[in-house]
């Protein structure tokens, strides 16, 4: 009934993935089981045959979902069943559709669909080492015209030393952490953090992760031809007048390259550009432009990519007059906003973050309840990015998968800089007001001002810098574009972000959009954004030097106590009526959680008076006398042997006349009375009742004896 095949690849630690195809969902046009350890996913492909009317790009959806069943568990909320995708699922989406999409013919427009199920989870492999995999995998035993395959890997470093596809716990433990997506060729995705790395580090990192694509990419080959390599499909998605062609590329050429010398803001050069093109239709009949209005479009581009592109080859200069290693004039600002705990504006040259801080207690943990990891995050970010920031009208319909991956992006370069004892938990906002340029660089810069603002002490200021890339393989001719613009990202070879502190990189995320891209390249790149990082951190911290060492009045103040975990019901009383009364008694939030068999206390509240009184209200509850200890204890009450005293909620102990001073004395009430304030030490708490014993005497200077006469 089946006949099924698999392949195996063995990782360079001796671990193995297979391949496996043949049995599940054979009616799709691809599918193939990526098996490692007991993790399992199905991987599928599906291509509509014929490209919808007037559709010139690629529809391609990746969908990754995560079962719940796969880990043995029940989705949690009110309807028991997997919903909208996870952040974390949207990313892997993210990393798979980036390498695949530049894979695929130019002029191929058909609707393709690639789902990724995760079927069945070890909790010792990643998934998103497996998922670009398994797409290609699919891809490369269907007829679906694909320049593969290609394949990622998730590379971490562990002690010095590099390890494909890392288990989560490994990963706890590494300074690098990056995913890397190829071809058998060339690099065209990477994306990860890391503890303030060297570049040349991280070039070591992409080529171990390269090498070990490589093994995956041939075993895609032998498993296509296991299977029997099916003919491509034949397919006609566009129609071509290599005569209007040329006709677009003599009449705009010179002109879009005149254009762009003018070094105009961005409105202004998309004005002037489109007076060109205006130009130019005026010279086609009616029936021309009816016939030929779809053509044009993408004759315009070709034109208007080719001039910008040659402009800047031949003669080093960018569309708005910089020349390739130019960073955008700055400015930037903070306590910006006068209600925030942090704010900060970053403004570089038409892209502008306007970033706020909030930090909270662990009730504003940002919580996590996925497949592959269940708990919280302290330190979490959220990009938004509004219509009005390009000047747009365009539906609002939720957070966009661009908004989730810039954000990710942003989080991780920041993530691993703030201190590791910040008791807060930590929100950072950027709202992107103007974009034109990388604006999830600005969220870098402006976060690292607004955490600084708010107190948060940080390792380090961390600032990030957009790069780009032209080349020509004629020639051999290429530039390196540092900050580059919102143009210069659709026209050039590459879009590669870096982040990073004085001392090295923090974050990267990099997509290529030509094959072949060498390493002698990526080096430059890499050594050109250092410069650029380095000049923008300056403009940083020129602004705010280091992190505020007193809060703003308004900003609430945090206290970490610890208690005796028995004493854990004491402070929240029976059905929380005690804590809750204490909440609003001192307009304080407490939490109160068991760690390490204890119970930690947190205490958030804006008056330093309010928050001493909760602090001294808790300590009275779970208070717990101990020998040895000394206490400011209050007489209860006196009898003809000694004095009760006092020394905490509900706590009395036994004074004994003798233990009152070191002379013999008749009467208590001599030296003490009801209500007078003591400091006595406890010295013994009898074993079988239970009561306390104190002294007095013992904190008195012993009296020197008399020499006998």
């Amino acid at each position: 009934m089946f006949n099924e095949i698999v392949k195996e690849i063995q990782l360079n630690d001796g671990r193995t993935i297979e391949l496996r195809t043949g049995k599940l969902a054979k009616q799709a046009h691809g599918s193939v089981e990526v098996r490692m350890g007991k993790s399992v996913l199905l991987a599928t492909v599906v291509s509509s045959y014929d490209a919808r009317e007037g559709v010139d790009f690629l529809p391609l959806t990746v969908d990754y979902r995560e079962k719940f069943a796969a880990a043995g568990r029940v989705p949690g909320g009110f309807l028991k069943r997997e919903a909208r995708p996870t952040d974390h699922e949207i990313l892997i989406m993210r990393l798979v559709d980036r390498i695949l999409r530049p894979m695929f013919p130019s002029d191929y427009h058909a609707e393709v669909q690639i789902m990724l199920q995760l079927i069945s989870h070890d909790e010792n492999v990643c998934p998103e080492g497996l998922a670009g995999l398994g797409a290609s995998a699919a891809l490369a035993i269907s007829d679906i015209p694909f320049d593969g395959p290609i394949s990622e890997v998730r590379v971490g470093r562990v002690n010095g030393e590099f390890i494909v596809n890392p288990s989560p716990a490994q990963l706890e433990e590494a300074d690098m952490d990056m995913v890397i997506g190829a071809s058998a060729d060339s690099v065209a995705m990477v994306e990860g953090e890391m503890d303030e790395v060297s570049e040349a580090e991280m070039i070591d990192a992409i080529k171990f992760g390269h090498n070990e694509i490589k093994k995956q990419c041939q075993a895609q080959l032998d498993l296509a031809d296991a299977v029997g390599l099916k003919k491509v499909r034949e397919y006609c998605h566009e129609t071509h007048d290599l005569e209007l062609e040329k006709r677009v590329m003599d009449f705009c050429y010179d002109k879009f390259y005149e254009v762009a010398k003018k070094s105009l803001d961005k409105h202004s050069r998309s004005e002037q550009f489109g007076a060109v093109k205006e130009a130019f239709k005026e010279t086609l009949s009616e029936e021309e432009l009816e016939e030929k209005d779809f053509m044009l479009s993408g004759y315009f581009k070709n034109a208007e990519k080719k001039s910008v592109r040659d402009m800047v080859l031949n003669e080093g200069i960018r569309l708005d007059g910089r020349t390739t290693k130019d960073i955008r004039p700055i400015a930037c600002e903070v306590d910006y906003l006068p209600s925030p705990h942090g704010s900060s504006l970053f403004t570089r040259g038409e892209t502008q973050s306007l970033t706020t801080v909030t930090l909270g207690s662990k009730l504003d943990e940002n919580r996590i309840d996925g497949v592959t990891f269940a708990g919280s995050e302290k330190f979490y970010l959220h990009y938004n990015f509004p219509p009005f920031s390009t000047g747009e009208a365009r539906p609002i319909r939720g957070v966009s998968r661009r908004e989730i991956g810039h954000g990710n992006l942003a989080q991780r370069a920041l993530a691993n800089m703030i201190g590791d004892d910040c008791p807060y938990t930590v929100r950072v906002v950027s709202d992107i007001l103007e974009s034109n340029g990388s604006s999830s660089m600005a969220t870098v810069c402006a976060g690292t001002m607004a955490l600084m603002d708010a107190g948060i002490q940080m390792k380090a200021p961390v600032s990030g810098i957009a790069m780009g890339l032209i080349t020509d393989k004629e020639t051999g001719k290429f530039a390196v574009l540092s900050d580059i613009l919102g143009d210069e990202d659709f026209l050039g070879d590459m879009d590669f972000k870096v982040t990073g502190t004085s001392k090295g990189i923090t974050a990267c995320q990099m997509d290529i959009k030509i094959q072949g891209l060498s390493y002698e390249i990526l080096t430059t790149a890499l050594e050109q954004s250092k410069g650029g990082r380095l000049h923008i951190l300056e403009k940083l911290t020129d602004t705010i030097a280091e992190s505020r060492t007193q809060l703003k009045p308004h900003v609430p103040k945090i206290h970490i106590m610890y208690i005796p975990k028995e004493t854990i019901g004491a402070v929240i009383g029976p059905g929380g009526k005690i804590i809750q009364q204490l909440q609003e008694d001192t307009e304080t939030t407490i939490t109160i959680e068991e760690v390490e068999n204890k119970g930690k206390v947190e205490i958030l509240g804006t008056a330093q008076e309010l928050l001493d009184n909760a602090i001294a209200e808790i300590k009275a509850l779970t208070f717990t006398p101990e020998v040895g200890e000394i206490y400011n204890g209050t007489v209860r009450s006196i009898m003809p042997y000694g004095a009760f005293v006092n020394i905490g909620k509900g706590t009395d102990g036994l004074l004994h006349i003798s233990e009152i001073d070191w002379k013999r004395i008749e009467n208590v009430e001599d030296i003490l009375n009801e209500g007078d304030k003591v400091e006595v030490k406890l010295t013994e708490i009898d074993a079988k009742s239970g009561k306390l014993r104190l002294s007095r005497k013992v904190l008195l200077p012993k009296p020197e004896r008399k020499p006998e006469e």
